[in-house]
């Protein structure tokens, strides 16, 4: 059985994953963020019969000897590791460029020296800034509003780079706003519901005014491993996304509906983007998707949207769950 490799295998998205891939029956090796706690973030809180049959290895994406290791005896890589916190990128623009760049140019530097079958690189609807066209196609011109949407561009086109160098075999999978368990607390749909939990009436939050095409992690799974899975994907970059987009204002008023609870909005400027920087809308053309991987969303549209919602604060509202976070803490 052909081994799968999965980068930033510990975070929100690579977690859910990895899970989903060990359930599948498939090999896989999961590439952990070094640390000395010898923590391997969400993958802790999987049952112990997947941690069982998942092999995990401790690194750094920025190191390329570390990288090309880990890659070895592999078939194929999900390249996931990233920073991706918009707000911090503001404060440490270097460090995105070390971790987002560089350690894409690791990943396929070893894939190609390794002569891997599929490289399936992690990119963001970050990336075409806010829409000029709706909806958004993979031909939409890239605008890095942020410095964390520009390392991010600079990752993908890297990664193309090599396919068109090199014949590395490099897929761009592009997920669209993604929510659902084990999310930052630092993103809207989690923080809102963490504070209704905690009783607040009066939410801080940022901008309420953009809209974003969210998609519950279930749908960008399947998506990524379609990706994965098809040979047609080799050389293309590809939207993951729903294809219906929604205020992040009634959003809001949409868990807070589901939840039971009247609230207000309050505005924190600490979550508020610089007003050049702040992508106003969001809205995916799935077309390509659904013609040459066969996926479509099952949470598309309002009904799939509260769906995924409901199954969310489900979670949140879990005090076992709640344990992993800090309370009343705002983590940029």
């Amino acid at each position: 059985m052909n081994r799968t490799l999965i980068t930033g295998s510990e975070g929100f998205i690579g977690s859910h994953l990895v899970e989903e891939l060990v359930r599948q029956g498939r090999s896989v090796r999961a590439f952990v963020l070094y640390n000395s706690f010898d923590s391997w973030g969400w993958l802790d809180t999987l049952s112990k019969d997947l941690r069982d049959n998942l092999e995990v290895v401790l690194g750094d994406v920025r190191d390329a000897a570390c990288v090309k290791n880990a890659m070895k005896d592999c078939d194929s890589v999900f390249h996931l590791a990233a920073l991706i916190a918009i707000p911090y990128s503001y404060r440490a623009p270097e460090s995105y460029v070390a971790t987002n760049m560089t350690g894409t140019l690791n990943v396929v530097q070893a894939a190609c020296d390794l002569d891997m079958s599929k490289v399936v690189i992690t990119s963001t609807s970050e990336v075409y800034g806010t829409a000029q066209t709706v909806p958004i196609t993979e031909e939409h011109p890239l605008v890095g509003q942020s410095p964390y949407a520009a390392t991010k561009i600079g990752a993908d086109q890297m990664a193309l780079s090599f396919f068109r160098s090199f014949d590395t075999p490099v897929a761009i999978a592009r997920p669209f706003n993604t929510y659902g368990p084990r999310q930052s607390a630092r993103a809207v749909i989690p923080t809102t519901i963490l504070q209704i939990v905690e009783g607040k009436q009066s939410l801080r939050l940022g901008a309420t005014a953009p809209t974003r095409d969210f998609n519950y992690i279930h749908d960008i799974v399947r998506g990524l491993i379609a990706v994965h899975d098809s040979p047609g994907s080799i050389g293309e970059v590809i939207n993951i996304g729903s294809g219906t987009d929604i205020s992040i204002g009634d959003t809001v008023a949409m868990i807070a509906d589901i939840m039971g609870v009247d609230v207000d909005i309050e505005s924190d400027p600490q979550r508020m983007r610089p007003e050049n920087s702040e992508v106003m809308r969001l809205c995916a053309d799935n077309a390509k998707a659904r013609d040459l991987l066969g996926w479509k969303p099952e949470y598309a549209g309002p009904e799939g949207l509260r769906k995924g919602l409901i199954k969310t604060a489900e979670w949140f509202s879990d005090e076992e769950n709640r344990r992993l976070y800090r309370d009343g803490r705002y983590i940029v």
